[in-house]
This record gives C-alpha cells, structure tokens and sequence, in this order.
C-alpha cells in the first residue's frame, strides 16, 4: 500500500506539516529522531488524541490496554464481516479474519517492527474490501480525503508504514506509538 510520492499531494495543507514531521518526505535519516510529539499532533488531526494520550501511557501488560486490544480485535472483526464483497472476494475477507491473531499476537509480545509490517498488510486488504480497486490506485489517498479528511488522513497513514524499517527508526516507542494510531483510529471507526 505504500504510495509516498503520488499519496502526499493530497494533503491539505493545515494537515502537511503535521503529517510531513510524522513521516518526513525523504524518510528518516539516521542520526534524526522520532518524534513522538508528532505521533500525539497526527492523532489530534485524526480525532483519536484522548484516546490515544491515554493508551500510550499504558504498559503493554497493563488490564486496561490488554481490554482495549479486545476491542480494537473485535471491531476489526466486525468490520471485516460487515463488509460487503462479491462472491469471489469472500476468501479474502476469511484470510484477512484469520490474519488477526497473528496480528494480535506480535502486539503481545511486544514485536512492534512486526506487527506494523503485518498491520500495514491488514490495512491494504481492509482498504480493499472497503474501497474495491480503488485501493489499488495511485490517488487512493486522495479519493479517501475527498470522502472524509480524516478517513483521507488515516489511509495517508496506512501508505506511509512501509518507510518504517527497523534499521532506519530504531526507538521501539516510536514503532508502537505509530501502530498505536491505527489501532485506535479503527477501534473508533
């Protein structure tokens, strides 16, 4: 789903610093550092920044985070059943559904790296079942802001995680405030 250069156009331009400072256009250099205050600025611009400020404070093992991933996994779940697809896609939606525990399973143990790579395969399915071949189109980012700015914010999100390479963004907080982002955009949705 990775789509730097034809997806940043599309964004307006109260929302290009915010997103340019989260995933910087020429990626990450290596002696730069994450910027976490970035990941808290993008999740005000998606409407997520209570609940996000709140989960990131949370340890991994902590009961209320453990309760939120229950959610995130349940909504994602739903989502994925609720959405309408053409007979031949209905696999597609079985392989996506038997993706998420694996998904949930990195979560646990703490495999951020992974569990982005993999979140970002969900998305490019989800975005999929959603938008059919759209998905697949340079201008997907900008068709999605044309539907809803912070639905266009989000899949803007979803192209950009490709960049996210362990040698090139090392810090493990960095890694899981991002995927904190999207966990908590679609447990919202």
């Amino acid at each position: 789903m990775y789509r730097s250069s034809h997806s940043d156009h599309a964004i307006l331009g109260e929302y290009r610093k915010i997103a340019e400072t989260l995933f910087p256009p020429g990626g990450f250099s290596p002696e730069q550092e994450p910027d976490l205050k970035a990941v808290a600025d993008f999740a005000k611009a998606l409407g997520i920044d209570t609940e996000y400020q709140r989960l990131f404070s949370l340890d991994g093992n902590d009961k209320k985070m453990r309760e939120f991933l229950g959610h995130f996994q349940n909504n994602l779940d739903l989502l994925i059943q609720k959405t309408w697809v053409e007979k031949a896609d209905e696999t597609r939606k079985e392989k996506l559904q038997d993706e998420i525990p694996s998904l949930m399973a990195l979560i646990g143990r703490g495999d951020f790296q992974q569990a982005l790579e993999d979140f970002g395969k969900v998305l490019d399915e989800l975005a999929y079942l959603f938008f059919g071949s759209q998905s697949a189109k340079d201008d997907f980012t900008e068709y999605t802001f044309r539907i809803d700015i912070q639905m266009g914010l989000f899949w803007w999100y979803g192209c950009q995680l490709g960049i996210l390479k362990k040698d090139n963004v090392p810090d493990d907080r960095f890694l899981r405030a991002i995927l904190l982002l999207g966990l908590c955009y679609l447990t919202n949705f």
